[in-house]
């Protein structure tokens, strides 16, 4: 049965802009400049999380004798240098998908861990200068992905009950936050490869936004159907 989509709700790290490579290096490195090493299992554990949880889990990770106060300073300097120096890159498909959902005058919104100033200077970084309905970040709302709030909330802001938005998303705790807020879900994989629970949850998952914008826009109708 096709289920009937009004508004799109994007993540956007590791979704729309290839933001968390630039995090792993930033993370790892000012770990290791405080004589500490990060691996990749336990980065991984951070997607999609906001700020204060991935705090919260990398003290517990490094311990009570690690200089938290000063690691939290120094990897979004590094993080912010990379990004300013490089760019930072739009995924494969976003553009075109984000054309077909202007095309059709579907709402659209943003449902970011990151906090606002953080997620304006990525959005800038990335030239990725849609106009987006809403754009919801992690410092907004009470409780981060995994908890259900930030896609509640975007739902308020559109006007659209959950069980008619599509959220999209690259990450196992993006996931449980938007399929607990009722939304329909596509988890587009990112550096981390869904556990069989992230699958059940997600109503597909796939390779590509292209896959995405294939299936939403394949009717001449002017309406979403996935």
């Amino acid at each position: 049965m096709k289920k009937l989509i009004e508004a799109v709700v994007f993540d956007m790290d590791g979704l729309m802009i290839d933001t968390e490579p630039i995090y792993k290096l930033a993370l790892q490195k000012a770990a290791e400049e405080f004589g500490h090493h990060l691996s990749d299992e336990f980065v991984f554990t951070l997607i999609g999380l906001p700020n204060p949880a991935c705090r919260s889990a990398i003290a517990g990770h490094l311990g009570p004798g690690f200089p938290l106060e000063e690691y939290w300073k120094r990897w979004p300097e590094l993080w912010r240098e990379e990004a300013e120096e490089n760019g930072i890159p739009k995924k494969p498909g976003i553009d075109d998908l984000l054309l077909c959902l202007e095309e059709r005058g579907a709402p659209v919104a943003v449902a970011t861990s990151s906090p606002q100033k953080q997620t304006q200077f990525s959005l800038r970084a990335s030239g990725l200068s849609f106009p987006f309905d809403h754009i919801v970040t992690g410092d907004e709302i009470e409780n981060g992905k995994p908890s259900p709030d930030i896609y509640l909330e975007a739902s308020r802001r559109l006007g659209i009950p959950p069980a008619r938005c599509l959220a999209l998303e690259d990450s196992e705790n993006g996931v449980r936050a938007a399929h607990s807020a009722g939304m329909v879900t596509i988890m587009v994989p990112d550096l981390k490869q869904p556990s069989d629970e992230v699958r059940a949850a997600a109503h597909e998952v796939v390779e590509s936004l292209d896959w995405v914008r294939e299936r939403l826009c394949r009717n001449s109708s002017g309406m979403l159907y996935l």
